[in-house]
């Protein structure tokens, strides 16, 4: 983002699949102006079997996949190629705002500080406790430094950024 007084990094975005090629295809698609704005740089999608339908999704949009357990974001933090990762879930739709808000966090941040979380809309108590109680287990909506996700460095609790992520509510 020229002229904003820091310099854009790129991110890899990591998408686990559980709902499949469709609900992969709507996460996917609202990524497009983050390429376009120079944050992301690949995708690694992460399945737990092969599919070739999500197969040729992963070739359409330039990602390679990933055979993984459904937890593991590990394996795909193996296979991307920057240091940066944004783990998502299939049907993840990040909302306006997002972009500057991971740019900067990205640009001004280093390993130690590597777990950020970004806000989900959930309504109820529950949800209210988990943002409180936050922990520093990856999971979707978490921006992550390679080094914390392959226990190289002891992240802190994770910030929590003034971005939002929601569901698309086909997916649940």
């Amino acid at each position: 983002m020229a002229g904003c007084g820091y310099t854009v990094r790129m991110i890899t975005v990591l998408v686990r699949v559980s709902h499949g090629p469709e609900a992969l295809a709507a996460t996917l698609s609202a990524l497009v102006p983050a390429v376009a704005a120079g944050l992301i740089g690949d995708a690694v999608i992460l399945a737990e079997r092969q599919d070739e339908t999500l197969a040729e999704v992963a070739d359409a949009a330039g990602a390679s996949l990933v055979i993984a357990q459904r937890s593991s974001w590990i394996e795909g933090a193996k296979v991307a190629r920057r240091d940066w990762l944004l783990c998502l879930d299939d049907g993840d739709i990040p909302q306006e705002g997002w972009i500057r808000v991971l740019d900067r966090f990205v640009a001004l941040s280093k390993p130690e500080h590597g777990l950020a979380r970004m806000r989900r809309r959930r309504g109820g108590v529950a949800s209210a406790l988990t943002n409180l109680f936050a922990d520093a287990r990856v999971r979707a909506g978490d921006l992550v430094h390679r080094r914390v996700l392959m226990n190289e460095v002891r992240a802190r609790m994770p910030v929590r950024l003034s971005a939002t992520i929601e569901r698309d509510p086909v997916f649940g």
